[in-house]
């Protein structure tokens, strides 16, 4: 398993959709959470994108000097980027970041916000166009000079001068639930993302891409986007999510699913038909809390619990063949220590996932032993 953290470019604090207790958002901030993932071990960050974020390329450059080994999943986004510019983009930061670089693939889901970017294309019109600039964003890293006459997209005599530190180029991550989504994800991703689902409907969306990619003759791997709600027992890890949306009120649960009701991804629905926009039910299988989703869009499922509940939950995807986990927590910073020193120990973690810590790959600052008691004696585990 492969855990990753996310850096909070739209906003963060301790209650959502509300400003009371939240977060002044400054690269400082955004630095400190970086800093912690890449110090705990986590396997790398997703910035996310889209105008309610600071922009993710700009932002994940300012961290590559601030981290040693964090990768950085960031997105390009066919229809505001020519395959070309974004080629170049990824290689530079890819061969400054000595080959850090992970890359997002965002078709868009939201048809107004899209078209305040100038982009007037409908939903599997969207997918058309994601086909043609990965063609040829991957051939142009691969070394070739493309010359391509599509039916969104054409270029002549592409090429990129300076190659990528990865070879043939950086991984790419994507999702998209639809049927047009999943045809591109099994041409062209590496990494299968998923938005989190119910186990059974996981398994079910895994399947159909599975089989998908095997007619191309592809296997890829999958990757899950999860919030975490994980404290030292079930009654605190609930109360702690009754919490976060403690001061939520019903007309900031309108607005956003209204948003929400505009927009034409599928896994968007899937996300939304979760809990329907009301809270009468947000448990929506064991350990799985849709409150998050009331306001948020994307991910908006949470596993809650103590940590071997969470733990436990966290195999079962990993069951269906999920080996990358997407994680995050409110607010990011103090969540990202939570979930490394609560879950990190009971996960079969790929090595590197606080391996920093364990190794002593960080001597001599590698000690992890807590305060020292009465200026001599290394505390142990207690009661």
């Amino acid at each position: 398993m492969e855990l990753f953290w996310f850096i909070p470019t739209y906003g963060d604090g301790r209650h959502i959709g509300t400003s009371r207790g939240a977060r002044q958002l400054s690269p400082a901030y955004l630095h400190q959470v970086a800093l912690a993932a890449d110090d705990l071990g986590y396997e790398g960050v997703l910035l996310p994108t889209g105008r309610s974020c600071e922009d993710s390329w700009v932002t994940a450059s300012t961290l590559i000097p601030a981290t040693r080994r964090l990768k950085f999943l960031v997105a390009v986004r066919p229809g505001l980027m020519s395959p070309t510019l974004a080629a170049r983009m990824a290689s530079t930061f890819d061969r400054i970041s000595e080959g850090r670089l992970l890359i997002n693939v965002v078709a868009g889901g939201d048809p107004e916000e899209l078209e305040a970017d100038g982009v007037f294309l409908g939903h599997d019109e969207r997918y058309g166009l994601t086909d043609e600039f990965l063609d040829i964003w991957k051939r142009v890293l691969s070394g070739e000079e493309v010359t391509l006459e599509g039916e969104h997209l054409r270029v002549n005599g592409a090429r990129v001068f300076y190659p990528p530190a990865q070879a043939p180029h950086p991984p790419l991550f994507f999702g998209g639930s639809s049927p047009k989504g999943i045809d591109i994800a099994a041409k062209h991703c590496d990494v299968y993302l998923t938005w989190g689902e119910p186990p059974a409907q996981v398994e079910k969306k895994l399947e159909a891409v599975r089989k998908r990619a095997a007619a191309e003759g592809r296997e890829l791997k999958f990757g899950i986007r999860l919030h975490v709600i994980v404290r030292e027992t079930e009654q605190e890890a609930w109360a702690a999510a009754d919490d976060l949306i403690r001061h939520l009120d019903d007309d900031t649960i309108a607005k956003a699913q209204q948003v929400y009701a505009r927009m034409d991804s599928h896994g968007q629905r899937l996300m939304t038909e979760l809990h329907g926009g009301s809270r009468g039910n947000l448990v929506v299988s064991p350990n799985l809390w849709a409150g998050i989703g009331l306001v948020r869009g994307g991910a908006g499922t949470a596993l809650v619990g103590d940590p071997e509940t969470v733990a436990k939950r966290l195999r079962e995807y990993a069951n269906l063949g999920i080996e990358k986990f997407i994680l995050s927590g409110y607010p990011h910073l103090e969540e990202a220590y939570r979930t490394a020193e609560l879950l990190f120990p009971l996960l079969p973690l790929k090595r590197g996932n606080g391996a920093a810590a364990e190794s002593g790959s960080t001597k001599p600052y590698a000690r992890k032993s807590g305060e020292i008691v009465a200026y001599e004696h290394i505390p142990s585990g207690g009661n």
